[in-house]
């Protein structure tokens, strides 16, 4: 289904990923405690823009900021759209 999903003009798909699940000293943190990540992979992305060229592309890992994007879910699955300029690096 997630292939299914084309984002429009300079929009991206991304699967955030997963918040950790316990910290360096091994204390397990409660799913209510967790930071929301703000790095994942693209799985779809936009034609982009008569203004602006598209630079992500599907597979890249991204960096991008704590509020950006519309989550959305699909089969059980979170995803965010987001515009390509809310990423902040690709790595």
């Amino acid at each position: 289904m997630i292939m299914a999903l084309k984002p429009l003009s300079d929009r991206v798909l991304v699967k955030p990923a997963e918040a950790e699940q316990k910290t360096a000293s091994g204390i397990i943190i409660p799913d209510s405690a967790k930071e929301k990540p703000m790095k994942g992979e693209v799985v779809a992305v936009g034609p982009g823009t008569k203004d602006e060229v598209m630079q992500i592309n599907v597979g890249d890992k991204v960096l991008y900021g704590k509020y950006a994007g519309t989550e959305v879910e699909v089969d059980g699955e979170k995803l965010l759209f987001m515009r390509q300029s809310d990423i902040l690096a690709k790595f």
